[in-house]
């Protein structure tokens, strides 16, 4: 009987070891795989396709045949506009680094441990509603007869003509990111090493010093991911630029949209320029993911 059953017994276990180890992970993966192949690299490709055939319309063949899309980009119109994109995207990274510290700073180490969760989620509950409504909220606030100009008359100061203008643009875009990085921020800073600002500060560092030389240097890794999340969404965003912005905000999303739905109807253009944008985003996300361990390990 033990003779028998043995061959048996041996064959299962050679069946095992057959089994290549490269299935177990690939099963794993392979929902999320098939997944991302389906929304995000199949479209990514076919954008990347039709970005690569001049002039294309609705309905038209599919040919791929040079790159003038890429090179009608650097006409001097277009690379205005990508320029206002960058520098609304850069500007929105600033002013938000800018309000968004001090406000992680004091949930995260100046507020009683019972109230920082509340705070936090006080802060980020404008995110709850839509972004259009925020944007209409602002053109109520910025309008010649909107709240803003309403209080400077009552305080006897003149009116400000900011609406369809790049401040509004500005302020619209500032506030409908700031939340994410307060978000990322006080994570970071809510592991600060609090011994080293007590050593710092009875080595005689000034609060300065302090802040400069030990909470900054902590807190570099989460202050690059936070302004580099804002920044790539900045750089995308389509719904402040359009109603705070007026004609004159023109933007990379916006003259995309139009190359698509708009009058042009180029969508071999509009490609090139979605595929301009994709690579800006990988760049900015792998120097991130190069260089973020490396700063994080040299603090």
């Amino acid at each position: 009987m033990s003779q028998a059953s043995s061959p048996a017994s041996t064959d299962g276990s050679s069946h095992d070891r057959d089994l290549p180890k490269w299935i177990e992970p690939l099963l794993l993966l392979g929902p999320t795989g098939i997944w991302l192949g389906l929304l995000l690299v199949i479209p990514t490709l076919l954008i990347l396709e039709l970005s690569l055939v001049p002039s294309i319309r609705p309905g038209q063949v599919v040919n791929p045949s040079g790159l003038d899309n890429y090179a009608l980009i650097f006409q001097p119109i277009y690379l205005q506009v990508l320029g206002r994109s960058l520098f609304f995207a850069l500007g929105t990274t600033i002013i938000c680094l800018i309000l968004g510290f001090p406000v992680a700073y004091w949930i995260a180490l100046m507020v009683p441990k019972r109230w920082q969760n509340l705070l936090v989620v006080g802060f980020v509950l404008p995110l709850w509603t839509s972004s259009l409504l925020r944007s209409y909220a602002w053109i109520t606030i910025l309008r010649p007869t909107g709240v803003l100009n309403s209080m400077l008359n009552s305080l006897g100061l003149p009116s400000l003509d900011i609406l369809n203008r790049s401040p509004a643009v500005l302020v619209g875009m500032s506030y409908s990111l700031l939340p994410y990085m307060v978000l990322i921020l006080y994570a970071s800073l809510e592991k600060l090493n609090r011994r080293l600002l007590e050593a710092a500060a009875d080595l005689g560092a000034t609060p300065m010093q302090v802040f400069w030389r030990v909470t900054v240097p902590q807190t570099l890794p989460g202050i690059t991911a936070g302004a580099l999340l804002v920044f790539i969404t900045a750089l995308g965003d389509f719904v402040d630029p359009e109603l705070l912005g007026g004609a004159s905000s023109m933007t990379a999303a916006r003259l995309i949209y139009n190359q698509f739905l708009g009058a042009t109807q180029n969508w071999g253009f509009g490609s090139a320029l979605s595929s301009l944008l994709i690579l800006a985003v990988s760049l900015a996300i792998a120097l991130l993911l190069k260089y973020g361990d490396r700063i994080a390990s040299n603090v």
